[in-house]
């Protein structure tokens, strides 16, 4: 499988996004970060040529060590800005989504140059929290009109519906891609998602594939343990309202005879089986420390069959799929919306 992809406009990516929501304050619930061995991973990566980094505003620590990253290799000779990729997001708190303005979206965007050490945002990825609360499409706008000063290389957005990026691209937005969640137990992005922004070359970015790391050898044969990070909160919703756990042990057995068949990993078999979908530009894949390396490199150096693809499927579809489209419980559901923090990114200075 090839490890690059690009947009229309010629631009660049990983299609394994070096995914960094892990190293934030916000992440774990168990256990302290290792930031040496984070960014030490970073090397690895780069050198092993998985060069784009995803972040975010609201992901707190995770830009400033993303510039830590870009600083050394600054300081080592061995930089140039297009050899690697940052892609950092714009997420205003709820609180604020009523009176934020142009000046305040250039003051984030601002920040988060200073952060990382960069002369530009190679992808901006736009998020906003409540439909009903005007405002959604003047703050597209703006940064539009930040990517003309040259602030932004590429617009996108995350967690958009259907019809948001309807509207987005209707009025001319230059969307290039949208992060949505998608894995083998939320599959919400197949309803109309995926074929809408592949009509419209709008790439989708896919998050959670290893659902906080439940899609993995560790947790074949074993009863519920608990979670060890707010993403396993998240994602055991969605397990206990599709699969449930039973179903995901079958899953994983499943997972587990077609990964040996390859000689490979359940988390390759689960990412890649998500890259193969239609529409599918990258998937995001935490980076927490250098052991994950290797398994990166594993996922793109074989390639599932057809009739393997298919096994997958067919089980999947004895399995209900969430209602709604991309993110829509998360705005909607009170038992989805309890566990999210929506006021993360403050007021810069």
């Amino acid at each position: 499988m090839e490890q690059k992809n690009h947009f229309a406009n010629g631009y660049t990516f990983n299609r394994i996004i070096n995914g960094c929501w892990q190293l934030s304050a916000e992440h774990c619930l168990k256990g302290n970060l290792d930031v040496d061995d984070a960014i030490y991973a970073f090397h690895q990566l780069k050198e092993n040529g998985f060069t784009t980094f995803d972040c975010a505003d609201i992901y707190t620590g995770v830009e400033e060590i993303l510039g830590r990253f870009v600083q050394e290799l600054k300081d080592a000779g061995n930089y140039r800005e297009e050899d690697i990729q940052i892609h950092t997001k714009f997420v205003p708190d709820r609180s604020i989504l009523p009176t934020i303005n142009a000046e305040y979206t250039e003051r984030i965007v601002d920040r988060s140059l200073m952060r990382t050490h960069r002369e530009a945002i190679d992808l901006i990825q736009f998020h906003w929290w409540d439909y009903d609360i005007p405002g959604y499409m003047d703050a597209a706008m703006d940064l539009v009109r930040l990517q003309k000063k040259g602030k932004i290389r590429n617009i996108g957005m995350c967690n958009m519906d259907t019809q948001r990026l309807k509207e987005f691209v209707e009025a001319g937005i230059p969307v290039v891609s949208n992060q949505a969640q998608y894995s083998l137990f939320d599959r919400r992005p197949e309803r109309e998602l995926l074929e809408y922004s592949k009509a419209h070359g709008i790439q989708t970015f896919c998050y959670g594939t290893l659902a906080g790391g439940f899609l993995a050898e560790r947790y074949m044969g074993i009863p519920y343990p608990g979670p060890e990070t707010r993403s396993q909160v998240k994602y055991m919703q969605i397990i206990e309202d599709t699969l449930t756990w039973d179903g995901l042990q079958e899953l994983l057995k499943l997972l587990k005879s077609i990964a040996d068949e390859c000689s490979v990993s359940i988390s390759n078999v689960a990412v890649q089986y998500i890259l193969r979908q239609e529409g599918v530009g990258a998937v995001m894949v935490g980076t927490r420390n250098s052991r994950h390396v290797a398994s990166n490199l594993r996922t793109l150096q074989f390639d599932l069959s057809d009739a393997q693809m298919e096994k997958i499927r067919t089980f999947l579809s004895s399995y209900p799929i969430l209602p709604g489209d991309c993110f829509g419980l998360e705005r909607t559901s009170p038992r989805y919306l309890g566990i999210l923090l929506m006021d993360l990114n403050g007021e810069p200075v």
